[in-house]
């Protein structure tokens, strides 16, 4: 067991929390959160946190204000605590998407929850796949944005035939990406190209590259309503895709996002378990859920011992 090591969590993802623990081979930590009957959220730390290394894991995912707030009280309670040093463990990052100003007068809202977390004591953050990594910089404490890319990889490894497969991304913004995952596959990638011709008209969405005969897989960082995967799957069919796979770090889910994609042309929905997917798995039946666990144990492990992580970012 590593000495001064501890993990807490709040609500948001004990299962996940579970996991990292097992495989750092360390019980959860101790806490109580809970709420008042006006919904105030209740924090209190039952074990000494002295002078240890403690990582506080907290997806900010829905409901996304109770878990961001829940994290904030963690982090403030072990300041007040006299903890060590405090590493915001967050695999997924919400308000990642309002990363900059797209129109006049609204808030850069990552870069709010950034100086918020910082401001309540966090002294480093540990993260997967932000949306932008441009939000790294809006921290001025260390940021580890890991990537979910060696455990979709395995899956895709061993489930798909590389020499008939194709990487596609479902827009013009996730090339680098695609072209990543391609690159180590040994296969070759697609693009959607999605426009409107005229206003008040349907999207059109063009396939570049060849896809026909070919098993594809849309490939994105997040997943929230579905909308743009299941026109792009339905897209790469018309195109002549044998097989439509997506796969998507955060599997967000939200609205009508599991009926849309149950009724699609996708056959195979990959996702991580960097937010909870407990009662989505039972209503999708093509979900396909993989740990982060091992990866975010492995990082919190040597970020602990004051090893390098960087073998870590692919």
């Amino acid at each position: 067991m590593p000495q001064g090591l501890k993990l807490f969590t709040g609500t948001a993802h004990r299962e996940l929390a579970k996991e990292v623990a097992s495989c750092l081979n360390i019980q959860l930590g101790d806490a109580t959160v809970s709420t008042f009957s006006d919904r105030e959220i209740l924090v209190r730390l039952n074990e000494n946190v002295r002078g240890s290394d403690v990582f506080v894991l907290q997806p900010t995912c829905m409901p996304v204000n109770d878990n961001i707030m829940e994290l904030l009280l963690i982090i403030d309670a072990l300041k007040r605590a006299s903890s060590g040093r405090i590493t915001a463990v967050i695999p997924y990052y919400g308000y990642a998407r309002q990363d900059r100003k797209v129109q006049p007068r609204v808030p850069i809202s990552a870069k709010m929850v950034a100086d918020l977390i910082t401001a309540v004591g966090t002294n480093r953050v540990l993260t997967v796949d932000l949306h932008a990594g441009q939000i790294q910089g809006f921290f001025n404490i260390p940021v580890d944005n890991l990537y979910a890319t060696p455990v979709l990889l395995d899956h895709m490894k061993n489930k798909y035939d590389a020499d008939n497969l194709v990487i596609v991304s479902p827009d013009a913004g996730g090339v680098e990406r695609a072209r990543a995952f391609a690159k180590r596959l040994g296969c070759s990638i697609a693009i959607i190209d999605k426009r409107r011709e005229k206003a008040n008209e349907c999207e059109i969405m063009n396939v570049i590259g060849d896809v026909v005969g070919r098993d594809a897989i849309l490939l994105d960082d997040m997943v929230d309503t579905a909308g743009t995967m299941v026109q792009a799957s339905q897209a790469l069919k018309e195109n002549g895709a044998r097989k439509v796979s997506a796969a998507c770090t955060h599997a967000v889910l939200s609205g009508a996002a599991v009926e849309r994609i149950n009724n699609s042309a996708i056959e195979e929905m990959i996702v991580t378990n960097t937010i909870p997917l407990d009662s989505k798995k039972e209503t999708c039946r093509k979900l396909t859920v993989l740990s982060i666990a091992p990866i975010l144990g492995e990082a919190v492990r040597r970020i602990h011992e004051e090893s390098s992580i960087s073998s870590l970012f692919i």
